[in-house]
């Protein structure tokens, strides 16, 4: 009989994932299954409101993924209006975009997946001059690399563990065999951890100037709710875009001589884990970044598009309005869908539980039936892995040069050929590649707003379309984005100025998905296959390839509970 391997919460900081693993004789994963454990009821919660109000409710899904629902549900209800936005707004919501993108795979590799690798009590070891001379050596340019800094990192360590209560540090399989850095690359990387964790905050900044505030800054249907003018007091004025630029060059100096180096240094001692955690091979992307409407697909900054088999030499079309591409299945969920059908297209999508799994709490569930909060949603039928990976793998298969540049200076510095990017390490690569291309998007983006508001252009929103007396009786529309963990879409049919029905299929519906009606495996069940573990009571290995898609779960909603009673019900007026 197999062994298995339960986590339960996965996450390090938001949870609701569990993960069941199988092991043959030889402590291989041999089988997995992703279960989300908690229900998402955003979509009944809008239904009946005014659609002017959806994103508000939709930024509101996840404190972690606080712009890309707003931005994807604007979009989502100016397709359906047939609205145009200005071009400030875009460039607006581009930097908005990218400057949560940045500060969230920085957070991501330092604070939610490092820890994977890296061993925090073995830092205890280090010798701090040896860490400085490390540290300047894998970045030159990084000011903080002395001696008595890593000495008084060093100490704030040792603190923390002599008190027993390592606090953020807190449950991880310190000593664990896998880990493979010396006590010196721990000790950078815990300080680069706590600089990272200062940095962070000061970035979303942007968000203030632009949105009013992080998390959850303002949008508005038609554009951006902020006011510009240069010379005012009282709108955005010189000295707030002064701020903004400030903080993209404060962005552009961690990503490029902090984070960067630490990712290529902390890879090169895990050479084996460029062979595992590869899964599916299927990769998808929606594309973002407009450069000259979110209609010009061509013009997108992430181009759109599927691979399949990891087939670089092809890349497939996308389009989310196409019934015969995207449809959810619901074969091993917790929901039901009614005259029996088992699989629907978002704009025609059904959100109504039905749990079928054992009583909470339970020791484990059953593959054979349903096991999911999450449906599963399919390309073509395809299962699909979304996120940093296939966003620089259609990229690099498009022949994008930029794409091209940062991946294969990478795999020189690696030594490693192409096929590496198809695995655990490649995933948490490809989003320290990405957000390099980014920060620097990032700096383009907003050169573009200035150069457009010192010719005189300063509107941030159209209001024409505001008025419900000038929408059809019916409409539908959609509103698609990618977000930091992969393609997110937002379907919306407007009847009667109301929203009719709302549907949202987010990266980690894509990523985390249970097994479909055919037996296949979402991405993250695919990728743990295969894995060798050391020690099966300390599961790292798991860890390390679900961190690497950076699971998020809390695109939900706690609206019943555990056995299914109603917690609250929402009245719409």
């Amino acid at each position: 009989m197999a062994t298995r391997v339960v986590v339960d919460p996965v996450t390090r900081i938001e949870g609701h994932l569990r993960v069941e693993a199988m092991l043959d004789g030889s402590n291989r994963i041999q089988d997995a299954i992703s279960s989300g454990t908690m229900w998402r009821g955003i979509e009944v919660i809008l239904q009946g409101r005014d659609p002017r109000d959806a994103w508000a409710f939709c930024e509101r899904i996840c404190g972690v993924c606080t712009t890309v629902h707003a931005l994807a549900s604007v979009r989502c209800v100016e397709n359906s209006l047939g609205i145009t936005i200005p071009k400030n707004a875009e460039i607006i919501r581009n930097i908005m975009f990218l400057t949560q993108m940045v500060q969230d795979h920085v957070v991501h590799f330092y604070h939610l997946h490092a820890l994977d690798w890296v061993d925090i009590v073995s830092a205890l070891k280090a010798d701090p001059a040896a860490t400085a001379s490390l540290a300047r050596s894998v970045s030159p340019k990084w000011p903080l690399a002395t001696e008595g800094y890593f000495r008084d990192i060093a100490g704030t360590v040792k603190k923390f563990v002599e008190s027993g209560q390592l606090g953020i540090f807190q449950n991880a399989y310190w000593g664990h065999p896998a880990y493979k850095l010396p006590p010196e690359a721990n000790l950078m990387a815990v300080a680069h951890y706590l600089e990272a964790l200062k940095w962070q905050k000061e970035l979303v900044k942007i968000h203030t100037v632009f949105g009013g505030k992080n998390p959850h800054p303002n949008y508005v249907v038609g554009g951006m709710a902020c006011a510009i003018d240069l010379n005012s007091d009282n709108a955005i004025n010189m000295e707030r875009l002064n701020l903004v630029k400030d903080q993209i060059t404060a962005a552009i100096n961690v990503v490029e001589n902090m984070y960067v180096p630490d990712l290529l240094a902390i890879a090169s001692f895990y050479p084996e884990w460029t062979t595992y955690g590869g899964g599916l091979g299927n990769y998808m992307a929606y594309g973002d970044i407009p450069q000259n409407g979110i209609a010009d697909v061509a013009k997108f900054r992430f181009p759109r598009g599927v691979i399949l088999d990891k087939n670089l030499g092809e890349v497939l079309p996308v389009d989310p309005t196409d019934p015969e591409q995207i449809q959810e299945e619901i074969a091993h969920s917790w929901y039901q869908y009614p005259n029996g059908k088992t699989s629907l297209h978002p704009w025609d999508g059904v959100t109504e539980a039905h749990y079928s799994g054992p009583k909470t709490p339970y020791k484990e569930l059953d593959e054979t039936k349903a096991y999911s909060w999450l449906k599963a949603p399919r390309w073509r039928g395809h299962a699909m892995e979304v996120g940093p990976l296939a966003r620089m793998l259609v990229g690099y298969a498009s022949g994008r040069a930029e794409f091209k540049e940062v991946v294969n200076a990478a795999l020189g510095k690696l030594k490693v050929g192409p096929a590496a990017l198809f695995s655990t390490l490649g995933r948490t690569a490809a989003r320290g590649l990405e957000t390099q291309l980014a920060v620097h998007w990032l700096q383009d983006e907003y050169d573009k707003l200035i150069a457009n508001l010192k010719a005189g252009d300063s509107a941030t929103a159209d209001t024409h379309s505001w008025s419900p007396e000038t929408w059809k009786p019916e409409s539908k529309g959609l509103g698609f984005t990618e977000a930091p963990r992969g393609a997110l879409c937002h379907w919306i049919h407007i009847k009667d100025k109301k929203i009719d029905n709302y549907q949202i299929v987010v990266p980690s519906t894509w990523n985390a998905s249970p097994k479909d009606g055919k037996g296949q495996h979402g991405a993250y069940e695919a990728a743990l296959i295969g894995t060798p573990m050391a020690d099966p009571k300390r599961p790292v290995e798991i860890l390390r390839t679900i961190h690497s898609f950076d699971p998020c779960l809390a695109c939900a909603s706690h609206v019943i509970g555990p056995t299914g009673e109603q917690l609250a019900e929402v009245i719409v007026r």
